[in-house]
């Protein structure tokens, strides 16, 4: 039954993946022309994203459209994205651009794995490897911060015509009663995602939401006592987490830096600890959160890890756990690093 669904999407997304330029398919060039699919959040940034793409189509057609074929699709809901990625790597893509904020990246992330594998692995005679591209247009566009990527598009694109790779890691989640989800950015537990739960509500007042967000999620926040396993040792105990950051790239919440130290092209995630915080300690700190140097601050520490298992000691349930922005239920949760899982257009 789930062959037959996987079947008729994608037959559905075939449809959908269309040439936005078709006079340039087919050409007599002797070297063959780069397929690119650019997948596009249209109401991302409360409709911006698709405002800021129709304005850039053009100019994409003219810089990019004589060596490659350019497809374009437009997502229609939640993970709409993911069915489109894996449609594209399985009819062998050169790359797919997500084009929007750090939630279509996620989900464009995502799409290159399927049932805990990475699609490319899963087809046969694969002769290429599709990479991943990015043109931020979104609210946050944390995730294109650390590389020093500016919110402009054309800049992107010519990242895209240049064709510079690099593998770069992907994080994954995952649980027993669940399938494996994974992450590019940051994940985190506990307040910092109980807030993004709440922001994500009001991602119409661009980046206000995450202050709405935080205000609305420590109302009523209380510090858990946590189990946490690193790199499959010993259970310890940490008393009062406010919040817990693995980070394998450095900023989240719409510029905050606070996995500084995080590198993904490290092989190792970051993980930050916060314990117990104050409503007044951000406040008073939180210039040291955005700046990336409150790793000096008491109550904070971080460490380098390749794994990390994290359990709510009081068994009540309720500790938030997002990645990248996207809400991903509760606890407990086991994440780990996948070194140089993707090759990515830098």
């Amino acid at each position: 039954m789930e062959r037959a669904i996987h079947m008729a999407n994608a037959m559905f997304l075939r449809s959908e993946l269309q040439p936005m330029a078709p006079d340039h398919i087919g050409s007599s060039s002797s070297s063959r022309q780069r397929d690119l699919v650019f997948i596009v959040n249209p109401l991302g940034a409360n409709g911006r994203t698709g405002r800021e793409w129709r304005k850039l189509v053009p100019y994409l057609r003219t810089r990019l459209g004589k060596e490659c074929n350019i497809c374009e699709s437009l997502t229609s809901g939640p993970c709409h994205a993911i069915d489109i990625t894996r449609e594209a790597i399985r009819e062998g893509a050169d790359a797919v651009i997500a084009v929007g904020g750090d939630g279509t990246l996620h989900e464009v992330v995502n799409g290159f794995f399927w049932a805990g594998k990475p699609v490319a692995s899963q087809v046969k005679e694969s002769t290429r490897s599709t990479a991943l591209g990015l043109i931020p247009l979104g609210t946050g566009s944390d995730f294109a911060r650390t590389f020093g990527w500016k919110n402009d598009p054309y800049e992107a694109i010519e990242r895209v015509a240049t064709g510079l790779r690099s593998r770069i890691d992907v994080g994954v989640i995952s649980a027993e009663s669940c399938d494996h989800h994974y992450f590019i950015n940051v994940a985190d537990i506990h307040l910092s995602a109980k807030a993004g739960f709440h922001a994500s509500k009001y991602k119409k007042f661009g980046n206000l939401c995450y202050v709405i967000g935080a205000l609305q999620a420590f109302m009523g926040h209380q510090n858990q006592d946590l189990r946490i396993k690193i790199n499959e040792g010993e259970w310890e105990m940490y008393p009062q987490v406010t919040a817990l950051c693995i980070g394998n790239a450095k900023y989240f919440g719409g510029g905050m830096k606070i996995t500084p130290n995080a590198d993904p092209f490290s092989g190792n995630l970051e993980v930050v600890t916060l314990q117990n915080f104050k409503w007044y300690d951000f406040v008073l700190k939180l210039h040291k959160l955005y700046s990336g140097t409150h790793l000096s601050v008491k109550n904070v520490s971080s460490r380098s890890v390749l794994s990390i298992e994290v359990e709510d000691i009081s068994g009540k349930g309720g500790v938030y756990i997002q990645s990248d922005g996207e809400h991903l239920g509760f606890l407990p949760k086991k994440i780990c690093i996948l070194p140089g899982a993707i090759e990515m257009i830098v």
